[in-house]
């Protein structure tokens, strides 16, 4: 059978965006990943052991091609160095082991960060691919399809005329939890065929090439993470986390993600310096009214015109949500809306809830405390209420 995996290019960009800022800051830092499934699958995921096994063995055999890096130097905030970088890069196997645990598959990844950090998103859409392989894929894609165009009917009836009003736009964020790779792309070019004017993107980097796309993304979870382990105060951690950003991109991929230890700590730090560097915010847990409200209140306290601003909500988004989202700020800032897993797997069949988080750099615990309950990830409940404690937030 045809491996899962078609290219090193096919994975979110802020894949690329993180590791290059890491690899220029902290090249030596030493990191674990570890995958987790948070919902009931249909059978056990052990099952997927051999093949995934297989498809990592198919990974770590692949390199980036001349045309992938042409396409990756041509992207401005893309530097000469880490283009470079990424001719000579392999995945080694070695820093990835995948076991079975009764009914549950444990994969995870340790080593340097710079090395294992691209594991998560090829791992996630792996372990979703196989895993859907074993339905009825005429049945399943059929109602992807009737979904589909319930979707691009509900987008065309969509108007927004009202003078100064901002417009909609939404991206493609589906790539991790995606029903298969050529579904995917099926919807991506759907999309950008059907409705260019609302349609402004994807974080598939592979496929924002093949089909003339903008790529999407900044920084995700990990980025930030990251810095609880990197030497400064824990109660610092996202200061220089958004700091070494502000210096490695210079106004480039100027949106910052507010929810590693919540939205009111993440304003606590986000002072008038990184409210001016930076062009916006992403929201990825949390009740998203409230947290724009928030991040609006924050703004005008210091006196920045939030017009001049984007929120990015991104937290398992439906295209009614996003519009509705849309209605309620489009007046008073610009939005955008990274829809995932209703666009890449909406077929009838429940999805899986799974991720791969960082747990652990440089031989600390790292986590999460997430504005939404089930979020929070990590493996060692001592520094989890010392993170809760620092940020004053309740113990998950």
């Amino acid at each position: 059978m045809t491996p899962i995996v078609r290219s090193l290019l096919e994975t979110d960009l802020y894949k690329f965006t993180m590791w290059q800022a890491l690899l220029h800051r902290h090249p030596s830092a030493q990191a674990e990943y570890a995958f987790l499934c948070r919902n009931a699958p249909a059978y056990p995921l052990a099952e997927l052991k051999r093949e995934v096994e297989r498809e990592l063995d198919h990974l770590c055999a692949l390199r980036f091609s001349d045309d992938e890096i042409a396409y990756l130097r041509g992207l401005r905030y893309i530097k000469s160095d880490f283009a470079d970088f990424l001719t000579v890069f392999q995945f080694q196997r070695k820093f990835i082991r995948v076991e079975a645990e009764g009914d549950a598959l444990v994969i995870r990844a340790s080593g340097p960060i710079v090395h294992v950090m691209g594991f998560e998103i090829y791992v996630l859409y792996i372990v979703n691919e196989l895993y859907f392989r074993r339905f009825d894929q005429h049945a399943a894609l059929a109602e992807a399809r009737r979904r589909l165009a319930a979707k691009l009917a509900l987008l065309r009836a969509h108007r927004d005329d009202t003078p100064g009003r901002n417009p909609f736009e939404f991206f493609d964020f589906g790539v991790r939890r995606r029903f298969s790779g050529a579904w995917q792309e099926e919807v991506v070019a759907t999309l950008a065929g059907s409705v260019p004017g609302l349609f402004k993107g994807t974080s598939n980097v592979y496929l924002a090439k093949r089909y003339d796309l903008v790529p999407i993304g900044t920084m995700a979870h990990e980025y930030l993470q990251a810095f609880q382990a990197f030497g400064v105060r824990l109660r610092d951690f996202q200061k220089a986390a958004l700091e070494d950003w502000v210096q490695e991109y210079r106004g480039d991929l100027g949106t910052a993600l507010t929810d590693v230890v919540g939205m009111d700590a993440f304003l606590a730090d986000f002072d008038l310096y990184f409210a001016k560097l930076f062009d916006g915010l992403r929201h990825d847990s949390g009740d998203p009214v409230a947290w724009g409200e928030k991040a609006l209140a924050h703004y005008a306290r210091l006196r920045i015109d939030a017009r001049t601003k984007r929120l990015v909500f991104s937290d398992s988004l439906d295209v009614p949500t996003a519009l509705s989202l849309h209605r309620h700020f489009a007046d008073r800032t610009m939005t955008g809306f990274g829809i995932g897993t209703n666009l890449s797997n909406d077929t009838g069949i429940a999805p899986l809830n799974i991720v791969m988080k960082l747990v652990r750099c440089n031989g600390q615990p790292v986590a999460k405390l997430s504005d939404s309950p089930g979020k929070t990830m990590c493996d060692d409940a001592t520094f989890l209420a010392y993170l809760s404690q620092v940020f004053q937030r309740p113990p998950p």
